[in-house]
């Protein structure tokens, strides 16, 4: 009988919707294990290869763990608001709510039809007014803390999409949506205080099995930095200020030769000079065209202009010129730097091209003392010179000594300042959650009542972003005029809503409970479930989503709405991450070079388990792999083997078969995937007919990748209850043992390393041993491979 997978898979996927395999119980004898995939955003285009790739790895470890004896939720849902389904109701007339339910349909069926074993009884959808009554009511949590406020600031502002944008929301330079330039404007903005959980972030990192380059990420944006602030004083036309500098190196404070403030910083207008304040006035319009990130760009270069004014050095009393520049950001620090060229690579750009003084006071300990002229800034620690009573200490120690002595004389104290800034929390547009928030005549501002939560979108025919910087919403008067939750007068709603960040920073806890209307989810089952044993996403999330929703998971465990204990303190135990599905040639997926790979159309052409496995076999699962439709044709001539093996055999490879189920737990616990659908088709391959014992053992296995056919043929067994739920195959140690060689690693012909490994071990697995050798890589370290070679015994890596 011929292989015909749409007929088998259509067959499954309906008897497994129909037994409800897939639901997680509440509460069970069985260990639980809380499985995540970050939820999609349900865009026009549907489903796309790269979505493919993350749900069928985490589809095949849940299926695993559900027959290793646990009780396993894997949910799924949408993260529907936001500019693009906003965008296309513009363009096409569709209110969003449409777009969204049309997409998000398109989406499911898609997913069902490639077999994922989600719970879809816990579906959710943060554009669901049930759903985002819950993060209104986290917003006021916020609020009642005074971690939720409005201030007027500098922010970037989209001229196309017409809205005010988070600094992580701007991309070299540009809105990271539509691609336009953004700008600087003055806006009053809602604000949420994560820098007021700076430290727990960084903290929390030693709970969690992160790798350690989302780590380093998560510590670099946060950019926490110990050291003094200092106060500069002076006086304009008889006034007397003073400017605060923060600084990490005060060791190097008597080189300073300019004092330089932001371009928004509130004393520039008081402390420029009449003769200066035209050039001033240009050089702030310039500024003002400029992106943050694209002023902290190392490439850009060093402008400014002096205000004329000075301000007195309190270690040397000399005079400092006062000047701006748009590096020097008003977000971080005090808005005001020292600079010290001889000490500091940007500094010393500025100085050459400005005509400032380069003062050396810090020179290498080996040489104790300066050179005549400086080709560049020596930047590391050292020892003092120049700097009178603190010459010939240590860099380390002249720090201590320093703010010692600037606090006892009232001028410097020690500070710790971080790159974080508050988080932008407003946006202009309609799709979006409504800010909670009241304007009373009388009580000024209000929050909603808890108890009249959801505050629902209205139904509107125009969502336009307004030239005002506006929210739309604020045109609709019957749905702004309200009353005061307080007094009962007059009042006006919040017409911003909340960003897309919003609902996905908090969407794990409400799968735990989605249909409560009473909490976010109650605690006991809070409690059972968390923390979430692996999350899995891309790359590109591993900053800012993480940053975000770990935040908000940190601030209801303080507020007591999470369950107390250490494990409750972080959301997610261990992260994983999955490399791009590029297009053929290794160039990446677009709609603009036409190499868009629909899974609709793999699905109907090769069937879903032959798509499920090659995505998993393409390559190692973190890394970025070509598709390669010649790939897809062999995956599907497997799986044609398999179809056709045959049972009934007296006797089978016991030992081979054993190996195999070894290898293919071990690959499936490490996320090896490429190499456990390798050691399968070795097994077909070596095999031959099967004993039904062995077929069964294989078909178990099997069964977590291409969980149609096994579910098939397992029934063509003679059995009636599904595949799933059945045991995983244990594996006898004696008979899986490997026999063991010594495989030698070169790098260009020398001797690297030696492991231990399998015999007979495949060309694929010879270079991830070789790859992940700690010898290898300090010899690879910023080279690219030429060529790799395998003997059966022997690695060369040609670099």
């Amino acid at each position: 009988m011929e292989y015909q997978p749409n007929k088998i898979e259509a067959k499954w996927q309906k008897k497994w919707e129909e037994w409800g395999l897939y639901k997680a119980e509440d509460s069970s004898k069985k260990p639980k294990k809380y499985i995540l995939v970050e939820f999609p955003y349900p865009s026009g285009d549907g489903l796309h290869v790269g979505h493919c790739r993350s749900f069928t790895a985490l589809d095949i470890v849940s299926r695993k763990m559900r027959m290793d004896g646990n009780n396993v939720l894997y949910p799924m849902g949408w993260d529907a608001f936001g500019l693009p389904t906003e965008n296309y109701a513009i363009k096409t007339g569709k209110h969003p709510r449409e777009v969204t339910k049309t997409n998000t349909d398109n989406f499911r069926r898609q997913m069902k039809s490639l077999g994922f074993s989600f719970d879809w009884s816990r579906e959710i959808n943060t554009t669901d007014s049930a759903y985002y009554k819950w993060t209104q009511w986290i917003f006021l949590q916020f609020y009642k803390k005074g971690l939720a406020y409005k201030e007027r600031s500098f922010i970037n502002w989209c001229p196309s999409c017409k809205i005010g944008l988070a600094n992580e929301e701007v991309v070299d330079g540009k809105c990271e949506r539509c691609g336009t330039e953004a700008l600087r404007r003055e806006m009053e903005q809602w604000m949420l205080k994560i820098t007021a959980y700076a430290d727990k972030l960084i903290e929390g990192l030693k709970d969690v099995d992160y790798p350690e380059r989302v780590k380093d990420q998560q510590i670099n944006w946060i950019g926490k930095s110990e050291g003094a602030e200092i106060d500069f004083c002076g006086t304009v036309m008889e006034k007397e200020y003073c400017i605060s500098v923060f600084t990490t190196r005060i060791d190097t404070i008597y080189g300073v030769s300019a004092l330089v403030l932001a371009p928004e910083h509130s004393l520039v207008s008081k402390l420029t000079i009449d003769e200066n304040k035209k050039q001033v006035k240009n050089y702030l319009k310039k500024v003002s065209k400029k992106s943050e990130l694209e002023r902290k760009s190392e490439n850009q270069e060093k402008t400014g202009v002096s205000l004329g004014s000075w301000a007195l050095n309190p270690f040397t009393g000399e005079k400092v010129p006062i000047w701006i520049a748009d590096y020097v950001l008003a977000s971080y620090g005090t808005g005001a730097v020292m600079t010290v060229p001889a000490h500091d690579s940007r500094d010393f750009e500025f100085a050459k091209r400005h005509g400032l003084d380069i003062k050396e006071v810090v020179a290498p300990v080996e040489l104790g003392k300066g050179t005549k002229t400086l080709a560049e800034a020596y930047t590391e620690d050292g020892v003092l010179i120049n700097s009178k009573e603190f010459n010939g200490l240590t860099s380390s120690d002249a720090r201590i000594k320093m703010v010692s002595f600037a606090e006892s004389k009232k001028f410097g104290r020690r500070q710790t300042n971080y790159h974080l800034r508050d988080w932008i929390f407003s946006r202009q547009h309609y799709w979006g959650e409504p800010i909670p928030i009241l304007y009373c005549e009388k009580c000024g501002t209000v929050p909603v009542l808890e108890k009249d939560l959801p505050i629902e979108l209205p139904e509107v025919k125009k969502y336009e972003p307004t030239e005002t910087g506006e929210s739309p919403l604020a045109n609709i008067t019957s749905w702004v005029n309200t009353k005061c939750s307080k007094c009962g007068g007059k009042a006006r709603r919040e017409t911003d809503t909340m960003p897309n960040w919003a609902g996905s920073s908090w969407y794990y806890l409400r799968y735990i409970d989605p249909k409560n209307d009473k909490v976010f989810a109650d605690k006991k089952l809070l409690k059972y479930w968390l923390p979430i044993d692996i999350y899995n996403g891309g790359m590109e999330h591993t900053t800012l989503h993480l940053l975000y929703s770990r935040f908000w998971h940190k601030f209801l465990y303080d507020e007591g709405f999470l369950p107390y204990g250490m494990q409750y303190g972080e959301p997610y135990g261990k992260r994983t991450s999955h490399g791009m599905v590029l297009g053929e040639g290794g160039i990446k997926m677009s709609k603009s070079r036409g190499n868009v790979i629909n899974p609709d159309d793999v699905v109907k052409e090769y069937g879903a388990d032959t798509l499920r496995l090659y995505e998993m076999f393409m390559g190692p699962y973190g890394e970025a792999i070509p598709w390669d439709t010649k790939g897809v044709v062999g995956v599907k001539r497997f799986l044609e083997k398999v179809w056709n093996l045959k049972d009934g055999a007296e006797d089978s490879d016991e030992k081979l078969l054993h190996k195999t189920i070894k290898g293919i737990t071990e690959d499936i616990n490490n996320f090896k995937f490429n190499t456990a659908i390798s050691k399968m088709m070795i097994f077909v391959n070596k095999a031959g007919n099967l004993s039904k014992n062995s077929f069964e053992k294989f078909l178990k296995i099997l069964s977590p990748f291409a969980p149609h056919i096994a579910e098939e043929l397992w029934e063509k067994l003679g059995h009636e209850k599904s595949i799933t739920l059945e045991k995983w195959p244990a594996y006898d140690k004696d008979l899986a043992k490997d026999e063991e060689i010594q495989l030698i690693i070169q790098v260009n012909g020398k001797v690297r390393d030696k492991i231990l490994v399998s015999a007979g071990i495949s060309e694929d697995e010879a270079k991830e041993y070789a790859l992940s050798s700690e010898n290898v890589k300090k010899y690879m370290e910023g080279k690219k491979i030429k060529k790799f070679i395998f003997t059966g015994k022997l690695v060369n890596i040609v670099i």
